[in-house]
């Protein structure tokens, strides 16, 4: 079992519940090390002072509020502790909304929220059955780690979760970041509208998260086992054209003509309309790799096409195109 980051009480009104908290999330980003190019030797960060370009021990590193070029107001490490909100042990619910009323810009990391004992899984059913019921979620403010978070908690399945979120002010203006956004006024054809409408819906779907995966983690992952294995890997396609204002409306019909044609679910076995040969490089690869093929990323393109026919395909061959 994973073990808990935090742990303290859980209170709304005059209910309390001890709970531990848990991340609810892990990223598997490749990792790498910094090394000198041509060596094998690790570069590392040093906290160097930069007029003397001395190394200067952590010990001796403090704070610094710059209140103009070159001057400081400087805080002590002890300072910082004694105001710090680390000390709270309490999640207190102010109050509860719908988890809808909850724009998703606030929304930062998510964590799981379990009892601390079994002794207190009641008490914890209790919460988590009343925001099932009313499909509420609890505003609340706690202290982890030298800083104080606004949250939300609600209920995912069994589990009570927690978000925490950005507090309004550290939300920033997409008009003072943003350029070019089109005014609320800006003209649109009816047509246009109705196509780029009648797109969305022909393109709807049911969310399935287990669909997604992190394609360029396993593109890393593979570019490390090429190199390993001394061989080539295959390059993306360039990205998209940018579409063409005055061709919008063709491009919308043509989108809905391709999207007319409804795609046949991945399968080991391809579908029967599957025109393998008039596949460009990038898609008979990752044909290739929906079917786990070996060493593809070596392979050319009339190799891929062979691999992936003969994947699909054992007694049926197409004649390689170029």
């Amino acid at each position: 079992m994973a073990r808990a980051m935090w742990s303290g009480t859980l209170s709304f009104g005059l209910v309390t519940v001890p709970v531990a908290l848990y991340s609810a999330t892990e990223d598997h980003s490749v990792r790498f090390r910094q090394l000198q190019r041509g060596t094998s030797d690790r570069v590392r960060n040093q906290r160097v002072n930069e007029r003397t370009g001395e190394e200067v021990p952590y010990a001796d590193v403090v704070k610094g509020f710059e209140l103009a070029e070159g001057e400081y107001v400087v805080v002590e490490p002890q300072e910082l502790e004694e105001i710090s909100p680390g000390r709270s042990k309490t999640i207190e619910i102010l109050g509860f909304v719908e988890l809808e009323q909850v724009e998703p810009i606030l929304f930062d990391k998510t964590y799981y929220l379990g009892p601390k004992g079994k002794e207190y899984t009641k008490v914890y059913a209790l919460l988590r059955e009343a925001l099932s019921r009313t499909g509420k979620a609890g505003i609340a403010k706690f202290a982890m780690r030298g800083r104080e978070y606004l949250t939300a908690v609600h209920v995912e399945g069994d589990t009570l979760t927690l978000h925490t979120m950005h507090f309004a002010d550290e939300v920033r203006d997409p008009h003072s970041e943003v350029d070019n956004l089109p005014e609320a006024d800006v003209t649109l054809q009816e047509r246009e509208l109705k196509a780029a409408e009648q797109l969305i819906g022909m393109l709807a779907m049911d969310w399935n998260p287990e669909d997604y995966r992190d394609d360029y983690e396993d593109r890393v992952r593979e570019l490390v086992e090429a190199k390993v294995e001394g061989r080539e890997m295959v390059r993306s396609e360039e990205p998209a054209v940018a579409t063409n204002v005055v061709d919008l409306m063709e491009v919308l019909n043509r989108s809905m003509a391709a999207v007319g044609k409804t795609p046949a679910p991945v399968r080991p076995e391809a579908p029967a309309k599957e025109d393998l040969a008039a596949m460009t490089k990038s898609q008979l690869y990752e044909r290739a790799t929906e079917l786990d093929i070996k060493g593809r990323s070596s392979m050319t393109r009339d190799e891929l096409l062979k691999a992936v026919t003969k994947a699909v395909k054992p007694k049926r061959r197409l004649k390689a195109v170029s």
